[in-house]
C-alpha cells in the first residue's frame, strides 16, 4: 500500500473511532477500568462533612486546627491490544471483513485509553508473535499502532492463542487490560488462559461472520479454509447439513463463552454486520 493511501485510510479511521471514544467511550472506559487504588495528594482544611478517618492528626497538631488528607485515583494504566492477524481475519460478507471490524475496534479503544492518559501497547499474533509494540502515550503512539493494524502483513496464516496469551503473561510483570480480538478459531488455549486472566484484566472480542453461523441454501458450494488452504465440497441444499452445521456453531460459541466467564475473563461477541459500538457499550456498562 501507498504511503499516501495509508494515511487516508489511517485518517479515515482515525476520524470515526476518535470521535467515539471522545463522545461515549471516554468516560465509559474510565468508569469501567479503574485505576491502582488511591494515592496521597495534598491536606487542606477540615470542612463540615469530612470523613473524621482522613484526618492527619500530625498536622492539625501542629497548626492547632483539623486537616484532612486528600487521596487520588492513581489513574495510569496500561491497555494491551492482543490481536490475531491470521488469514481467516479476510472473511466477510456485505463489504465488512473481519480483519476490518477488529482494526475499528481497536482503534476505539486505543484512543479511549488515549483520553484517559493510559498507555496503550500491541501485540499481532498468528500462529507465532507477529509484531510487540511496548506500552507507551501519547497520539503519535496510537497512530502508529493503527498504522501497524491497517497495512501489516504476518509471516503466517495460522492461528495459536495460547501462544498469543504466553507471551502476555511473559513480556508484561505488571497487571493490564488486555483485549484479546480475534475470531477464536483456535483450540487448546485453557491452561494459558487460566494463568493470563489471573495476572491481567482480560476481555476477549470474538469477532465472526453471519455466514460463521449458519449456512444459506446454494446448493453444492466449494468452501475454502483461508488459513489451512484446503478446499472442500459441501451440499447446502442438505437441511441435514444446515441444521448441524448451525447447531454445532451454537454449541461453539456456548463453549467459547463458558471458558472465559470460567476463567475469570469478559467475552464480548461482535458479529460484522451489527454494531460495534453498542456491543462495547453494554460491556462496560454491565461491568461498571
Amino acid at each position: 500500500m501507498e504511503t499516501k493511501d495509508l494515511l487516508k485510510k489511517v485518517r479515515k479511521i482515525e476520524i470515526k473511532t476518535r470521535r467515539l471514544s471522545n463522545n461515549i467511550f471516554g468516560g465509559e472506559y474510565h468508569s469501567t477500568f479503574k485505576g491502582r487504588g488511591m494515592t496521597f495528594s495534598e491536606v487542606r482544611n477540615y470542612q463540615f462533612g469530612d470523613d473524621v478517618r482522613t484526618i492527619d492528626w500530625n498536622v492539625t497538631a501542629r497548626y492547632n486546627e483539623p486537616f484532612v488528607k486528600v487521596f487520588e485515583e492513581e489513574r495510569e494504566l496500561t491497555l494491551m491490544l492482543v490481536v490475531d492477524v491470521s488469514s481467516s481475519g479476510l472473511f466477510g460478507t456485505d463489504n465488512a471483513l473481519k480483519k476490518n471490524i477488529i482494526t475499528e475496534i481497536s482503534a476505539t479503544l486505543a484512543f479511549s485509553a488515549l483520553q484517559n492518559n493510559d498507555k496503550v501497547g500491541l501485540i499481532l499474533f498468528s500462529d507465532q508473535i507477529e509484531l510487540f509494540i511496548s506500552p507507551s502515550k501519547g497520539k503519535t503512539h496510537v497512530l502508529r499502532i493503527i498504522r501497524e493494524l491497517i497495512e501489516f502483513k504476518p509471516k503466517s496464516k495460522k492461528t495459536n492463542i495460547s501462544n498469543a496469551l504466553e507471551f502476555l503473561i511473559s513480556v508484561l510483570k505488571k497487571k493490564s487490560i488486555a483485549f484479546i480480538l480475534s475470531d477464536f478459531i483456535s483450540s487448546n488455549y485453557e491452561k494459558t488462559l487460566k494463568i493470563a486472566s489471573k495476572k491481567h484484566d482480560l476481555t476477549a472480542i470474538k469477532v465472526f461472520d453471519k455466514l460463521e453461523e449458519f449456512i444459506p441454501n446454494l446448493g453444492l458450494v466449494q468452501m475454502f479454509d483461508q488459513e489451512t488452504e484446503e478446499v472442500q465440497l459441501v451440499d447446502t441444499s442438505s437441511k441435514f447439513v444446515r441444521d448441524n452445521y448451525k447447531k454445532q456453531r451454537a454449541l461453539k460459541f456456548k463453549e467459547f463463552n463458558d471458558l472465559f466467564k470460567r476463567n475469570g475473563a469478559g467475552t464480548i461477541l461482535c458479529r460484522t454486520d451489527e454494531s460495534y459500538i453498542k456491543k462495547l457499550l453494554n460491556y462496560f456498562k454491565t461491568r461498571g
